[in-house]
């Protein structure tokens, strides 16, 4: 809860704010040692009391879905000013719950249990539809390693990893290797959402939400309509509509990587490339730095940052706010005025799609 804290008093700084002047707040799930009324919790300790709260509950997509429905609770005049905020510690041992979900009758029992197994299939199903090659991915992870070395703040600062090294990491999944998967980190992320007038105030280059798109088609890998494509595909099909942009027209790329197969059929589910064309899209793209025809993950994305639990989503939308203002220093980019960021959560289940933009 401190944690929380200090990360949303940061962000009511970098906002030009002050804390009486936040109406609103929307919050992660399960919040430390509180289960439930996490958003009475979470104000009682900040010493809030806000007109509009809530959760936002989408796995990886939960800092993604917690900005649309602030625009939208600011829109439908509940509030002017809305915290968003999402983290979690690291507990040595993990905390044990009774857990009712389906998937637990139906998909452990045979094997199918954990987040590495299931996109393990996911990536066996995208090579087997495509010939997409081991290297092909390897190369995100190496990427992201790449662009962690221009970010102080990355749990993979000063440790880079070349596509040899990824693919010579064990196997924990196959044909998932162990570079290939998110490290769990602690962390925090805090994000501010207000009206344009009071952006406008604010020290920093306004950042605009332009469009954004949800969607969830399942909850455990077995139930997934479809192995090589997800919810991400609607979702951002809905937030370019709502943009009036088109994919090409987006300068900077901040997408949820919690595993290499994520990010390989989320540049495909966009429209970068035809499905199973990710590898030669992302070579002849230049790689993923700041340098690239379009960057993509400039902090190092999860895989080279961090996932710090929920947050790890949220971190995807702090970077792209930060490049759309000019603020990342080393990893800044040429020019970004626009960004697309996606969320993921569950199995390639839950989806949200935001497009941010600058003021001109």
């Amino acid at each position: 809860m401190d944690m929380l804290m200090r990360v949303s008093a940061e962000a009511i700084a970098d906002a030009g704010l002050t804390a009486d002047q936040v109406d609103g707040l929307l919050v992660g799930p399960q919040v430390g040692e509180t289960p439930q009324h996490v958003p009475a919790a979470v104000s009682e300790y900040f010493g809030m009391m806000p007109t509009m709260s809530n959760v936002v509950d989408l796995g990886g997509a939960s800092g993604h879905g917690m900005i649309w429905r602030a625009a939208a609770a600011i829109a439908a005049g509940q509030c002017e000013t809305v915290l968003c905020v999402i983290g979690n510690h690291r507990n040595p041992i993990p905390p044990r719950a009774a857990n009712r979900n389906p998937a637990r009758e139906f998909d452990t029992p045979f094997g199918a249990s954990g987040a590495n197994t299931s996109y393990a299939l996911l990536m066996q199903a995208h090579m087997a539809a495509y010939g997409c090659t081991p290297e092909d991915y390897a190369q995100i992870a190496a990427g992201a390693r790449a662009n962690a070395q221009l970010n102080p703040m990355a749990i993979f600062y000063g440790k880079p990893a070349s596509v040899e090294d990824v693919l010579a990491s064990p196997l924990v999944a196959s044909p998932l290797h162990l570079l290939e998967i998110v490290m769990p980190v602690a962390g925090a992320d805090a994000v501010i959402v207000t009206t344009a007038e009071k952006a406008k105030q604010g020290p920093h280059r306004p950042v605009h939400l332009l469009g954004a798109g949800e969607k969830i088609t399942h909850r455990a890998v077995s139930q997934a309509p479809n192995l090589t494509s997800g919810p991400l595909k609607p979702s951002i099909a809905r937030a370019l509509d709502q943009s009036g942009l088109g994919i090409q027209d987006v300068d900077f790329l901040s997408l949820y990587d919690c595993y290499t197969i994520m990010v390989a059929a989320t540049i495909e589910d966009a429209g970068l490339c035809q499905p199973g064309q990710f590898g030669a899209w992302l070579r002849d793209n230049g790689g993923m730095g700041h340098t690239a025809a379009k960057p993509i993950n400039t902090h190092g994305g999860q895989l080279g940052f961090g996932q710090p639990d929920l947050a790890g989503g949220m971190t995807h939308v702090v970077e792209a706010v930060r490049q759309i203002r000019g603020t990342t220093g080393a990893r800044q980019m040429k020019k970004c005025d626009t960004a697309l960021v996606t969320g993921n959560g569950a199995t390639m289940s839950e989806a949200v799609a935001l497009i941010l933009g600058g003021a001109a």
